[in-house]
C-alpha cells in the first residue's frame, strides 16, 4: 500500500491477545513520529472461541480499512509459556491478525518482546514501566496509555519506526 505523501509512513502496532488486543497506530514523517490512534478490540469472553476470533478479524479488518496502515508491526508469541495450551490460544489470535492484514493487503512484520525493548530502552530486560515511561516520552503524551494493551501495542509500533529508520529521539 502506497504511503499518503512522500516521506510519511503509517505503522499499526498490535499486542495480540484473545481477551484484549491492543493497537496503535503511529505515523511516521521525516524524523517526527506522531499518534494517529490507539485503543483495543475486545471479544467478548462469553462467547465461543471460534466467535471470538471472528470479533477479533472484523475489529481489526475496521481498524485496518479506518486507517490505512503501511505495515503492520505484531508482536511475537513468546517461547516459553508455561501452559502450552495458552501459547496455542495466543497462535490462533496472532493468525487471525495476520489473516485480516493479508486481506487488506499490507504487510505483516513481527518483533519478539525483547527487541522491542532493546529498542525503545536500550535493555532487552527493561521493565514495563521503563517501556511505558518511553511511549509517552516519543509520543509526548500525558500519560500512558491505559489498558498496558495500548502501551505495549504503540512500544511495538515506536520500535519498529526505531528499528527501520533510527528516527527516534530519546
Amino acid at each position: 500500500m502506497a504511503s499518503r505523501t512522500e516521506g510519511v509512513t503509517r505503522i499499526l502496532g498490535i499486542d495480540p491477545a484473545l481477551r484484549v488486543t491492543g493497537y496503535g497506530v503511529v505515523e511516521r514523517r521525516g524524523g517526527h513520529v506522531a499518534l494517529v490512534e490507539a485503543g483495543v478490540v475486545a471479544p467478548r469472553v462469553d462467547r465461543p472461541l471460534e466467535e471470538r476470533l471472528a470479533e477479533l478479524h472484523a475489529g481489526l479488518s475496521a481498524i485496518l480499512s479506518e486507517t490505512r496502515p503501511d505495515v503492520v508491526v505484531i508482536e511475537e508469541l513468546y517461547t516459553s509459556y508455561k501452559n502450552p495450551s495458552t501459547a496455542i490460544l495466543m497462535g490462533h489470535a496472532r493468525g487471525v491478525l495476520c489473516l485480516a492484514s493479508a486481506q487488506a493487503k499490507v504487510p505483516v512484520e513481527t518483533l519478539g518482546h525483547a527487541h522491542v525493548k532493546r529498542a525503545l530502552v536500550g535493555s532487552g530486560s527493561a521493565s514495563k514501566e521503563q517501556v511505558n515511561a518511553m511511549v509517552v516520552r516519543l509520543l509526548k503524551l500525558r500519560s500512558a496509555p491505559k489498558p498496558n494493551d495500548v502501551s505495549d501495542a504503540l512500544a511495538i509500533a515506536l520500535a519498529y519506526v526505531n528499528l527501520t529508520s533510527r528516527v527516534l529521539a530519546y
